[in-house]
């Protein structure tokens, strides 16, 4: 028999998941499917289905190459400033994203790093390279935070059993190290690429949004609704949405098979 407390606490959780289904479903049923399907394969939506995924998953590559070895140094090895670089990695989740955006354009823009960038014949600001930029640091603490926890849950003792046979480092790391925390790095995938679809304000700080250009999805939401085009701005909604359960049932399933829950 479940106690008083458990029957609560389940109720809550059921309440308020329930709340926050009818909330995401009454997306699904305010267009009808004829204008849903119409605004899906307009011009503006698949170009700016097309950049999204594109720009995030390229991002997402980057991010996930930079933090492995982020993650891994934070883990295992000691140097000076550690502490101050792990607090400035989790800086960016502390404060709204269009904080980093107007950093990203400030540095990137012709006061600092535009010009000389300029010179070499490379354009960040306002064009496509610009939304990837932007995904990358937005994205990047947070693959940072998962893997440098997913390292943490490898014992070193297997690196050290494998040093002592006589691999090396990189073998270990290769052959003991990343098997092993497979999981976790498919998981900060996962997220990664999650986050980087989802990335809104620093992508149009940075990447312009402009139209069939530089316009992503969450850009797309904005610009519709700002015009009164709510059919397109739920269409772009839903795709979104639909983008983010799959990848969060891709991540559970995956997590499932390998006998880990979420």
């Amino acid at each position: 028999m479940r106690s008083k407390l458990e029957i609560i606490f389940i109720s809550i959780s059921f309440i308020f998941t329930a709340f926050l289904f009818i909330i995401i479903g009454s997306l699904f049923i305010i267009p009808s499917p004829e204008v849903f399907v119409e605004s899906l394969f307009s011009t503006e939506m698949l170009s700016a289905l097309k950049l999204t995924l594109s720009t995030s998953i390229l991002a997402a590559v980057f991010v996930i190459l930079v933090a492995v070895p982020t993650a891994y140094s934070l883990s295992r090895y000691q140097f000076p400033l550690k502490s101050l670089v792990k607090s400035i990695l989790d800086l960016p989740m502390a404060f709204p994203e269009i904080v980093l955006g107007i950093a990203l354009l400030m540095i990137l823009g012709n006061q600092f790093l535009g010009n000389p960038l300029e010179s070499l014949g490379i354009d960040i600001v306002f064009t496509t390279t610009g939304i990837i930029v932007a995904q990358f640091f937005v994205t990047f603490p947070y693959a940072v935070r998962i893997l440098y926890s997913t390292f943490n849950y490898v014992n070193p003792r297997y690196e050290f059993v494998s040093r002592s046979l006589g691999y090396g480092e990189f073998e270990t790391f290769k052959n003991i190290t990343l098997p092993l925390s497979k999981s976790g790095i498919f998981a900060s995938s996962v997220v990664t690429l999650a986050r980087c679809i989802g990335t809104f304000a620093a992508v149009l700080l940075v990447g312009g949004g402009t139209y069939l250009k530089t316009e992503t999805l969450p850009i797309a939401i904005y610009y519709n609704l700002s015009l009164g085009n709510i059919d397109k701005a739920i269409t772009a909604t839903i795709v979104l949405v639909l983008i983010s359960f799959v990848a969060i049932f891709v991540l559970e399933k995956y997590a499932h098979q390998n006998g880990e829950g979420l």
